[in-house]
């Protein structure tokens, strides 16, 4: 369980968070949203306890993270950004040194690593991480963030680097740990991967909790899908089959059929992998172009009547 009250951090005089208030429940899967600079790292490092705030408190399991930082450290399993692991050793050799960290049993993480890579697809991969593909230190960075047993797990831009099947992993992986009562706080700035994943998000902007609910009652607010115009251009290595949705505008093949643009009135990304992969079709690549995070924090503004300038 974790929970904000009035949490603030100060930087020069500048607010990056803002009285932030919020409860997340155990089993809950969060989604913090907000563009680049809305305060999302700022607030995962109080939450980790690697920076104090200037006002209010975080709490994790009922234990205050800025007063109690290393035994909030048993309660979290933590994957950064940018996900870093010693190059000259392998997957298993990185876990194992983490594993001491924690103080672990040697008969008690053997297993459990041995689960954790099988669970994220690394198991019988025997290189260096050097030799590894972002994807795969990503992937790697999840099973690190799951090896204490976490009760509480956070996750910053975790399928920035993932392929689609690392994405559908991903999302396997997070829905049977929020099944064990964990909590789960995801920080993002991809729209639809988060509507996809979490139960609830937050809308965060210049420091300020703007909205928490449920997606679907949130998105409804936000109008997402409401304009025409989202482009999805897709890339296969096989030729791919004619797609259909009801928000369909408009498809474009070109003759070998393994590029497509797609015209939609919302973002159908996650439909076009299920029907590629229920045609047997590999997917080389997927990319959405549309309104931005900003347009839609705007549109949410325009209705609440809350001011531009925050």
């Amino acid at each position: 369980m974790i929970q904000f009250d009035h949490l603030s951090k100060e930087y020069d005089g500048v607010l990056a968070v803002n009285d932030l208030t919020a409860e997340i429940q155990s089993g809950e899967v969060f989604g913090l949203l907000g563009p680049n600079g809305a305060g999302k790292s700022t607030t995962i490092l109080m939450l980790i306890g690697l920076i104090e705030p200037t006002g209010g408190c975080c709490l994790i399991d009922g234990v205050e993270v800025a007063r109690n930082p290393i035994t909030v450290k048993q309660h979290i399993g933590y994957m950064p950004e940018d996900v870093g692991f010693y190059p000259s050793l392998t997957a298993e050799e990185n876990l194992v040194y983490f594993a001491r960290l924690f103080r672990m049993e040697r008969a008690q993480y053997q297993k459990r690593i041995a689960d954790l890579l099988s669970l994220v697809g690394l198991d019988g991969v025997t290189k260096n991480v050097s030799g590894y593909s972002k994807g795969m230190r990503q992937r790697l960075g999840i099973a690190n963030a799951l090896l204490n047993d976490p009760s509480v797990i956070i996750l910053d831009e975790p399928t920035a680097n993932l392929d689609p099947q690392g994405v559908a992993d991903y999302r396997r992986i997070i829905a049977g740990v929020a099944k064990e009562g964990k909590t789960v706080f995801v920080s993002s700035h991809i729209l639809s991967e988060v509507s996809r994943v979490c139960t609830s998000i937050g809308l965060l902007s210049k420091g300020r909790l703007i909205a928490k609910g449920k997606w679907e009652d949130l998105s409804r607010e936000l109008h997402v899908g409401d304009d025409a115009g989202i482009t999805i251009t897709v890339e296969t290595r096989d030729p791919m089959p004619e797609f259909t949705h009801a928000d369909l505008v408009s498809a474009t093949y070109t003759d070998d059929r393994k590029t497509a643009t797609i015209i939609t009135h919302s973002d159908i990304s996650d439909a076009v992998i299920d029907a590629c992969t229920k045609a047997g079709v590999r997917l080389h690549g997927i990319h959405r172009e549309g309104a931005s995070l900003e347009d839609m924090f705007l549109s949410y503004y325009d209705n609440t009547g809350v001011p531009h300038n925050g």
